[in-house]
């Protein structure tokens, strides 16, 4: 591999809500529960803030990655309210074999396209999520590949409690 090819994956949603509203449901531990099945969360949004995730252990096992679930934890890097955040020196480590890092992991949030129905605030934001390494490995590939096809579906979820309220959490005080 090039020493400057970077592998990973990069997933862009639209949802009905603020960028304050969206970020907020990286770093609150009810919203990481419910809308990316998150166990544990420990995420502090500010630079030099912890950023760490822990899943419950799935019940079945990947024939590259062993058991799936684990940890994934970084350092938070830059943390710009209503524009994003990046997480560095980042690794999984799964519940059993070797971890997988270090990776970087970046959400940026910018203003949608779309009536709003308040004035002055965006009507949307564009969400997008990227997660970036440097190792071409096949562990790093099938890590890739497994998170990079449910991210999907977990931003889905996300969107759905975001528009529709829906979810044990509230982030109505975030503006």
């Amino acid at each position: 591999m090039s020493p400057n090819r970077q592998v990973g994956f990069e997933h862009a949603i639209q949802i009905q809500s603020t960028p304050g509203r969206v970020l907020a449901a990286f770093f609150e531990p009810a919203a990481l529960a419910a809308w990316w099945d998150v166990a544990t969360a420990v995420a502090t949004p500010r630079p030099l803030g912890a950023y760490a995730l822990e899943w419950r252990d799935a019940e079945a096992v990947d024939e590259v990655l062993g058991k799936l679930g684990g940890v994934f934890h970084g350092m938070v890097i830059d943390f710009q309210p209503d524009r994003g955040f990046f997480v560095a020196d980042a690794y999984w480590l799964p519940p059993a074999g070797d971890p997988i890092g270090p990776m970087a992991m970046d959400v940026t949030c910018a203003p949608a396209e779309g009536p709003s129905g308040r004035k002055g605030e965006p009507s949307a934001t564009m969400l997008r999520v990227a997660q970036r390494g440097l190792d071409d490995s096949p562990r790093w590939m099938r890590y890739y590949e497994v998170l990079g096809g449910c991210l999907p579906t977990a931003l889905g979820t996300l969107k759905e409690y975001l528009e529709h309220g829906r979810g044990a959490w509230d982030l109505r005080t975030y503006s």
